[in-house]
């Protein structure tokens, strides 16, 4: 089943009802609500969340439903198109519970949106599984309602600042020598890498030799690129979403930048092998998941084969590498299914609980949640752009190819 071609009026913000997932005869229909980014600047991740929620419903119909107390069920979901807009966001999430009476949401895509649409989730006690939404800031609020099957994105970019250390001392040099650039959006999830970037080189004494903000619409980091040339940094750490992602493997590119090592998020998402060729060779991507990783669970089985069967179902990623995207929104939904069967029932009170006590095995990788409801099961890892291939190098322990270095 496929859905990235559906055709969604963002101006009147319709409902999606999308072909294929309607209950089996047999089973009732549990509904999901979800704003998300189907225009605007975050709509290329938007559909990739949107195709993994409407992947792993199908594959959860496919197996069996949900069953709760006995009873079958199917998930499905109300989309609202947010525009890649926090107010807009917001303002859907309340027409979702009070006009469409949905109990349970999936998040939308970004720390941003996300941040917008948990204060009215957490008002109506909503429970809320949420796939995109990083920012550590979404959980010091005290939020009782909103959970994350993600890691936190001070995370992201961490591993990045220990393999230039690592790097240095191979080379007999101290590490505290490291030079390290940092360009990011002005967006939660972006300064929260920024700030989990500073707190690590500050750990091995690196200096800081550009720390700046990219423009807003992402387009244009050339100011930014021309200072890289002039400080000659060792490490560039570049976060902007997608569109972030493809302005810096372009200008870089067009602007010859040599950097031994540059660390950049949503390689994949922005789809920077299919659209710059080699010129992303080299290229450091943090991920949250990766097809090589030996996670599995009876429903989806290993990563390799969830990165399989979604390409069968979704032929336009045939030739690229899925996004973590895709599967940590699938994974979202696989929560709530495992949630509700433990709850046995659909009270939201009772299904909040029983997500709240998840310990979960899955082809994503473990899922558990801390008081403050972040996944703290589950590591970030670090792959480089080798010939084309997207292959992890980082931390040792799930490494699956060494570190090229310095960037060709």
């Amino acid at each position: 089943m496929k859905v990235t071609g559906l055709a969604v009026a963002a101006a009147t913000a319709l409902a999606v009802a999308v072909p294929g997932v309607a209950a089996a005869q047999d089973c009732d229909t549990i509904t999901l609500g979800a704003a998300i980014s189907l225009t605007g600047k975050y709509a290329t991740n938007g559909i990739h969340t949107q195709n993994g929620y409407e992947f792993a419903i199908q594959k959860i119909k496919d197996n069996g439903g949900v069953m709760v107390d006995g009873k079958c069920y199917n998930f499905q979901v109300i989309y609202y198109d947010d525009e890649s807009k926090g107010d807009r966001g917001a303002t859907l999430t309340e027409r979702l519970i009070n006009q469409d009476g949905v109990q349970y949401m999936l998040g939308p895509y970004s720390s941003g949106l996300t941040k917008a649409i948990a204060p009215v989730t957490e008002q109506y006690q909503i429970p809320m599984i949420e796939a995109e939404g990083a920012s550590r800031a979404l959980f010091n609020q005290g939020y009782r309602y909103l959970f994350a099957v993600l890691s936190t994105s001070e995370q992201y970019l961490a591993s990045a600042v220990a393999l230039a250390a690592l790097q240095a001392e191979k080379e007999g040099r101290d590490p505290s020598t490291v030079k390290v650039a940092v360009a990011v959006e002005n967006d939660p999830f972006s300064l929260d890498i920024r700030a989990g970037v500073l707190d690590d080189a500050a750990k091995y004494g690196m200096q800081i030799v550009i720390d700046e903000k990219l423009p807003r619409d992402l387009s244009d980091m050339s100011s930014i690129l021309t200072k890289v040339k002039l400080l000659k940094p060792d490490l560039l750490i570049v976060s902007g979403h997608s569109k972030g992602a493809a302005t810096a493997v372009r200008q870089i590119e067009e602007m010859d930048v040599s950097v031994p090592m540059i660390a950049i998020t949503h390689c994949e998402a922005a789809d920077v092998t299919g659209n710059f060729g080699d010129a992303a060779n080299g290229f450091l991507c943090s991920t949250q998941w990766a097809e090589t990783l030996t996670y599995e669970d009876p429903i989806f089985g290993s990563a390799a084969n969830f990165e399989a069967e979604f390409k069968a179902a979704y032929p336009d990623y045939e030739d690229k590498t899925v996004p973590y995207q895709v599967a940590q929104a699938a994974a979202a939904v696989y929560v709530f299914k495992d949630a509700f069967e433990r709850a046995g029932s659909l009270d939201k009170e009772a299904v909040r609980d029983a997500i709240a006590a998840t310990d979960l095995a899955t082809f994503y990788g473990q899922i558990k949640f801390s008081d403050a409801g972040n996944n703290i099961a589950k590591p970030m890892v670090l792959r480089q752009i080798q010939d084309g291939a997207y292959n992890v190098v980082a931390p040792p322990d799930f490494a699956s190819h060494p570190l090229e270095w310095p960037r060709p």
